[in-house]
């Protein structure tokens, strides 16, 4: 089955058919620059230009950079402070006229990791990072979902870990990838503590530069690099629709 998956993102609104069965794109790429300011109206507009560039008539999945709960976008990080308490399920139904699902960006990452990446087949509790402008977070314990973990915003040494373990922290603040894994290593061990996860897979688009800094992290948990980097959000919003159905 084929279904759209659209990811929303604080530059860039992409979206493309995914086929579910194999997490493979089924057709091209298209990218949309998201409007600034981001706010619900001319966002829901661009997903709904997606929607209409494929000619798109059955369910959708949207990735979304906040906590949502039941198609509600609770916060807003990297996007307008409008989205704050906005159905945006709904909003972006009544914008294409197909039914639609919203997720938090990190954990549709997740689910297209669990799925076809290197979470597949774990049965265990595992729990994925994406490192990238912050830090997201999606935890399955048996294959299973828990969404909305915000393990980014954990406190450590008084500030929110995003503050020091995000890439874009490590770009900003010049760290060296020793100074910064052991940053993400602190990070990483205090996760250990509050939850004991069998695997960390991490994401993001510093995943494709793992061999620089996971071989210099300190923790006891097993740790791999994410296998579907950008197309993460994509197919997880997909299989998310194809849920619908």
């Amino acid at each position: 089955m084929e279904y759209l998956g659209i990811d929303i993102g604080g530059s860039g609104i992409k979206g493309a058919i995914v086929d579910t069965q194999t997490g493979e794109f089924a057709s091209e790429r298209l990218r949309i620059d998201t409007p600034q300011p981001a706010k619900p109206a001319p966002v829901a507009e661009v997903v709904a230009e997606i929607a209409a560039q494929f000619k798109w008539r059955a369910a959708i999945g949207c990735t979304f950079p906040a906590i949502v709960q039941h198609g509600v976008t609770m916060t807003a990080a990297n996007v307008d402070g409008e989205w704050i308490g906005t159905d945006a399920q709904q909003l972006f139904s009544s914008q294409t006229g197909n039914a639609v699902v919203v997720l938090n960006d990190a954990d549709a990452a997740g689910i297209a990791e669990m799925n076809f990446g290197a979470g597949r087949g774990h049965n265990g509790s595992v729990l994925i990072l994406t490192l990238g402008t912050g830090v997201g977070s999606s935890m399955f314990i048996k294959g299973l979902l828990a969404p909305n973990t915000e393990f980014g915003h954990l406190v450590i040494r008084g500030k929110s870990a995003e503050l020091r373990t995000s890439d874009r922290a490590r770009q900003v603040k010049g760290y060296s990838w020793k100074r910064w894994a052991k940053r993400l290593s602190e990070h990483l061990r205090y996760l250990e503590f509050l939850i004991s996860p069998d695997l960390f897979i991490i994401g993001g688009g510093v995943s494709k530069r793992s061999e620089k800094f996971l071989p210099l992290i300190d923790c006891k948990t097993a740790i791999v690099p994410a296998q579907l980097r950008n197309r993460a959000g994509i197919v997880g919003a997909a299989l998310a629709a194809a849920d619908l159905e």
